[in-house]
């Protein structure tokens, strides 16, 4: 039997591309992506949240909160995680002094905001310009989400980390947190493109996973169609299933070449469940 309750899809898919950007906040069609979510059947929305504008965002302000809610509870829909592509385009781990500051106050007030709509899980991109590149940024990251810990478990909010560290080195880094509030958000376009070994991920640290993007990328190149790129796709969502993962699927796809986003989502989300073995 098919459970629609594990995958789900990153906001703004199903909405038109925002200058051209495979991701970003789709501000003229949010609120539609609920309806559209609900006619197929997909349960599971990724909020998505960029730096450009970003207080504007309606999770970040009491009415878009309060619609945000309504919108869930009309479509049968929630929104357990959220990709914070903002801490990526402006990474407070890369700063100092008073805009470090500004950038964890600007984290904060983001883990307040996603617990006020029932978010549990915030993704931190630590790829692109978020990726840590020495000791000293890691450090960084680490003493001020650590030293944030009790207020996170207080809101009820999980710290995860997409992150293009090679299988040991991400396992280190993940061995300096503690379980109940940091783990590990694995994507598995981002690791085929990368070349790396997915049992050999899994093996080391898949006990810290806590979402999962499903995508497909060329061997060192872009998003491509489910199917027609390098990330052994069928084989890793069995190995997590194998290990007792229960966590969510995320759909982070290429894009529909025909504007159907909805119809190539339905698709991949039917892959999904098959390669679930949920056919």
């Amino acid at each position: 039997m098919k459970n629609n309750n594990r995958i789900g899809f990153i906001q703004g898919r199903l909405s038109t591309m925002v200058d051209g950007k495979i991701q970003a906040f789709p501000w003229s069609h949010w609120r539609e992506e609920f309806k559209l979510a609900n006619s197929c059947g997909l349960k599971l929305m990724e909020w998505t949240l960029d730096q450009d504008r970003l207080y504007e965002n309606p999770l970040l302000t009491p009415h878009g909160q309060s619609e945000i809610i309504d919108l869930c509870e009309e479509n049968q829909l929630s929104i357990p995680s959220l990709t914070g592509d903002c801490f990526m385009q402006a990474p407070f781990w890369k700063s100092q002094g008073a805009q470090s500051k500004s950038l964890q106050d600007d984290f904060m007030a983001i883990a307040k905001a996603c617990s006020l709509v029932n978010i549990r899980y915030i993704v931190v991109p630590l790829v692109d310009n978020g990726r840590i590149d020495n000791l000293k940024q890691e450090d960084n990251l680490i003493t001020f989400l650590t030293d944030k810990m009790h207020e996170f478990k207080k809101l009820g909010v999980v710290i995860t980390f997409e992150s293009d560290f090679a299988p040991d080195e991400l396992k280190r880094f993940i061995k300096r947190l503690p379980n109940e509030q940091f783990g590990i958000n694995y994507d598995i376009g981002n690791s085929g493109a990368l070349g790396f070994n997915f049992e050999d991920e899994i093996n080391a640290y898949g006990q810290r996973v806590l979402n999962v993007h499903v995508k497909d990328r060329l061997l060192g190149g872009t998003t491509v169609p489910l199917g027609e790129g390098n990330a052994q796709l069928q084989k890793t969502i069995a190995k997590f299933e194998s290990i007792g993962y229960r966590g969510n699927y995320i759909l982070q796809t290429a894009r529909a070449v025909d504007n159907n986003h909805l119809a190539i989502l339905c698709n991949y989300r039917d892959m999904v469940h098959t390669w679930m073995g949920e056919a």
